[in-house]
């Protein structure tokens, strides 16, 4: 369950990266040992998954429904969402949103394996493919003693994480679990120290991202900017920014100069748990 909040925490980042206020993520569960992951999915869906490539068994697979594909490739691309599916496989720009997307997600959880389990874990290219039905993902995934899922809503689509976990995980986090444990005691006194793996999370690095307002452009202006084009914001000059941790708004505060040569923010409020107040941003994406 620590393994599978850990990626689940890290993927919510990147997919509210993506597609800002079009997210939420569900409660993590375990999966009963002889039950496939795949088998309660909504089919057909998109899958993505990566293998891990350290002498043990086991990886991630990403899954969502077409249209929810559809709606995050054209969210990344600038377009306006479909609100059905045409029923027509994804095409070679909405396969090439799609996978840079799983890429982002697929790298950001192995990072945080890493800094959860103490130790390097590679994996493997993902793979990206379309399964009709629970008989086509039947011996795609390899078998393990361990697996969790994570459900998301993205979009307004279902989706789905799902960690196949190796026993090797499983005893180097209770390795790392018992390790804080003992060390509890001299832990510095701060938010994090409630978490059992605070130390190790710690190190798992965070997009930043100060803005100081949106646009929208057409495909055609992105892909073809003329030389002198002005590109007109949402705010004015003298409105306060805001500052994004992994996709998620954080802080608002203002602009200013360091030696009047450097930019800098300065946060003059950090938002509450309310979460809409952190929905709360003019302009989309």
């Amino acid at each position: 369950m620590t393994l599978g909040e850990t990626t689940g925490e890290v993927v919510l980042g990147v997919l509210s990266s993506l597609c800002p206020d079009g997210v939420a993520k569900g409660q993590v569960t375990a999966v009963s040992s002889g039950v496939s992951p795949l088998e309660s999915l909504s089919y057909p869906v998109m899958a993505s998954d990566v293998a891990y490539t350290e002498g043990v068994t086991g990886g991630n697979v990403f899954t969502i429904t077409r249209l929810g594909a559809r709606r995050m490739a054209a969210t990344m691309m600038f377009q306006e969402p479909p609100t059905e599916d045409n029923g027509q496989d994804l095409d070679e720009l909405e396969m090439s949103a799609l996978g840079e997307a799983m890429n982002q997600m697929m790298a950001a959880s192995a990072a945080a394996l890493e800094g959860a389990l103490g130790y390097s874990v590679d994996i493997s290219v993902p793979t990206t493919r379309v399964l009709e039905s629970a008989g086509e993902a039947e011996g795609l995934y390899p078998q393990t003693p361990y697996a969790t899922s994570v459900p998301f809503t993205v979009l307004g689509e279902p989706s789905r994480l799902i960690q196949l976990i190796p026993n090797a995980f499983v005893v180097r986090m209770t390795r790392a679990l018992e390790t804080e444990s003992d060390d509890e005691a001299d832990r510095d006194r701060d938010e994090f120290s409630g978490s059992r793996i605070s130390s190790r999370l710690r190190t798992v690095p965070l997009r930043v991202t100060a803005e100081l307002g949106r646009a929208r452009m057409s495909l055609e202006q992105v892909a073809n900017p003329a030389p002198g084009l002005i590109v007109e914001l949402n705010r004015s000059s003298e409105d306060p920014i805001d500052l994004y941790v992994n996709g998620r708004r954080f802080a608002t505060g203002r602009l200013f100069l360091i030696d009047q040569t450097e930019w800098a923010m300065r946060i003059e409020r950090v938002l509450d748990a309310d979460p809409a107040d952190y929905a709360s941003q003019p302009g989309g994406i």
